[in-house]
């Protein structure tokens, strides 16, 4: 059985990092470890949330498993709440990295045109030093925007999303995907570039009036634990879109109307069947 590290926060209710990393990818047939960088009450979203930093038990956990000799098959961050995090994802990249294993780097950090509040154009600078030590990064336009120091458009055609990708690839990963991409009306999905390969993938779905907190993680996660299960980078991509997508037409069904995350627990049955 394949074996990842997941680094990221875990929100006690809210269905987001690694409440949607740990279910995911151990529902797929992968062993998922955590390596938890804060624990709040609740994700974001909701008001008057608790957070406990976790940064000073980051180096310990990872000593002990250097002196138990743990191996990971692939290594996965995603929020990271403060550039001293960052930092310390360097130096576990360094200790746990092999030449069989990959790193899976999910900067997230803004959205819609914007950083998210607690963020600022330092910690931009850190995650894209982060960004350069990966194999595949999953930046949405508006973070590959800020890393690469491109205008942020809302409208643009495929020409702009290449421009972002080899301007992405050029900060060190091999493979650079940007999510949310929408190349023709009432699409949305991926694009991506193999810089070994020289070879772009491209995938979209029909685009579905709605928005749910964690939908960026599912993806990721899907992404990650179908990679383990043996499927290219490019089949674990469309895997991904198509789960995430699913899931939020489930959710939109749903007569209690959930607002701060989606029902991925319904729609795990099909994630499943769809690794066959």
């Amino acid at each position: 059985m394949k074996r990842v590290l997941t680094v990221q926060d875990i929100s006690c209710l809210g269905k987001c990092s690694l409440t949607i990393a740990l279910p995911v990818i151990s529902a797929m047939g992968v062993e998922t470890v955590i390596l938890p960088t804060a624990v709040l009450s609740t994700h974001t979203m909701f008001k008057n949330f608790t957070v406990k930093d976790l940064s000073d038990q980051i180096e310990p956990i990872e000593n002990h498993w250097l002196s138990e000799d743990v191996k990971f098959d692939a290594i996965y961050t995603g929020y990271l709440g403060t550039a001293e995090q960052i930092e310390q994802m360097k130096e576990l990249f360094h200790n746990f990295r092999t030449g069989d294993n990959f790193v899976f780097v999910d900067p997230v950090m803004a959205d819609n045109g914007k950083l998210y509040p607690a963020f600022d154009m330092e910690y931009v600078k850190k995650n894209t030093e982060l960004c350069a030590e990966a194999d595949i990064i999953v930046p949405n336009i508006t973070e590959a925007a800020f890393m690469t120091g491109m205008e942020y458009k809302e409208e643009y055609d495929e020409a702009y999303i290449k421009e972002m990708l080899s301007k992405l690839n050029d900060l060190g990963a091999r493979i650079s995907v940007l999510t949310g991409v929408s190349l023709s009306p009432g699409k949305t999905g991926v694009m991506g570039y193999d810089r070994e390969a020289d070879d772009y993938f491209v995938y979209q779905n029909d685009r579905i009036d709605a928005s749910y907190h964690g939908t960026g993680d599912l993806f990721s996660s899907t992404c990650v634990g179908a990679m383990l299960r043996g499927k290219s980078w490019q089949d674990a991509m469309k895997i991904a879109a198509d789960y995430t997508a699913h899931t939020i037409e489930v959710t939109l069904k749903n007569p209690a109307k959930p607002w701060y995350g989606v029902d991925f627990e319904a729609t795990i049955p099909e994630l499943i069947g769809s690794l066959a």
